[in-house]
């Protein structure tokens, strides 16, 4: 794996708006993300030229977003990218993508849902990337979200620390309040307490491989297209998939795995970690739980593969970061769940 440079206070981060321009929409939340970014965790604040834009402007010009892309990538003041929010489009960007200047110049570089598309194709030409929060989604929210968060993000982000064992948070919510009132602003909706944590289903063994993944649907617009992985890719795998506030029904989401199982990917990889499904019922988790193990284990004889589901990342908050590329450890005996070395090149 080619990993980024590692981060610290006063690092130069740039803002990306690489799938729709809710910036443009919402201003208020967006630049509450980055007073955050800059207060909470220290880092200086550089806007791209499409971060603000419109999302008919960025409709319409794909490859300026991968140009602020590939700009960032060879500035060499520039640490890293964020992206300001997700979208539904961003796979059209990756023709446009420098990918010799941005092996040739690695650095930081985190979202999740669209972002989807980018950060799993960068991985497989070998470079360490982020699923985590983006600006408006996860950073503009930190003053409300429990302190384990403000935490979990200088660890994995500014700490370096390896290993470095991941916990699940006390309390999420699925989402925040208008964004459109200032008397709100950055606040979340209800918060639920997580008593029971996230679960094994099966898996007996303790397993360590190679993070790859992301939106479950997101990963749909690029199979069979020149930026899904090759055969030899899956070896030693531990995917992870988390849904989208469009909800996919639980036979939907089986649907999509049962086509991982018929590329023969479950017989390859070493383990799957499910995000806590948004907006999901009680009743449609132990569902969504059922059809899983019915499609890994029943149809496919994957009974060797663990499978954790309710893991605190994507459209949940608080969110965990997952580095695509990290080597993780899953203990189903102790329940435990580790990212085994540094995401980040040590500073020289």
């Amino acid at each position: 794996m080619i990993k980024p440079i590692s981060l610290m206070p006063g690092s130069k981060i740039a803002i990306i708006s690489p799938s729709s321009g809710l910036p443009y929409l919402f201003p208020e939340i967006y630049e509450l993300g980055l007073k955050n970014l800059s207060e909470v965790l220290g880092f200086e604040i550089v806007e791209m030229p499409t971060s603000r834009m419109s999302s008919d402007e960025l409709y319409n010009n794909p490859q300026l977003r991968a140009s602020d892309i590939n700009d960032c990538f060879k500035d060499e003041s520039i640490k890293g990218m964020i992206t300001s929010i997700g979208g539904y489009e961003s796979i059209r960007i990756l023709p446009y993508l420098d990918t010799e200047a941005i092996l040739n110049h690695p650095k930081f570089i985190m979202g999740f849902s669209d972002a989807t598309t980018f950060l799993s194709y960068l991985n497989q030409l070998g470079l360490v990337t982020f699923y985590g929060p983006s600006v408006m989604a996860g950073l503009a929210q930190i003053r409300s979200l429990p302190y384990e968060f403000t935490e979990h993000l200088k660890s994995m982000l500014l700490s370096n620390q390896s290993p470095y064992r991941y916990f699940p948070y006390d309390k999420w919510t699925n989402g925040y309040k208008d964004w459109s009132d200032r008397e709100t602003l950055g606040e979340c909706q209800e918060f639920h307490e997580n008593k029971k944590g996230w679960a094994f289903l099966q898996g007996a063994s303790v397993v360590q491989g190679y993070l790859w993944g992301g939106c479950i649907e997101v990963l749909e617009f690029m199979k069979s297209t020149v930026y899904w992985p090759s055969e030899a890719f899956w070896k030693d795998r531990i995917l992870f998939f988390e849904t989208s506030e469009e909800k996919p029904s639980p036979m939907e989401v089986g649907s999509m795995l049962r086509n991982y199982g018929m590329q023969g990917i479950f017989s390859q990889i070493n383990g799957i970690i499910l995000g806590r499904a948004k907006d999901y019922s009680d009743e449609e988790k132990l569902n969504l739980n059922e059809i899983v193990l019915s499609v890994v284990k029943d149809e496919f004889s994957a009974d060797h593969v663990p499978i954790i589901v309710d893991f605190d990342f994507g459209h949940t908050d608080p969110k965990l970061i997952l580095p695509l590329g990290g080597k993780v450890e899953l203990n189903p005996e102790t329940k435990e769940i580790t990212l085994m070395d540094n995401p980040f090149e040590a500073l020289q």
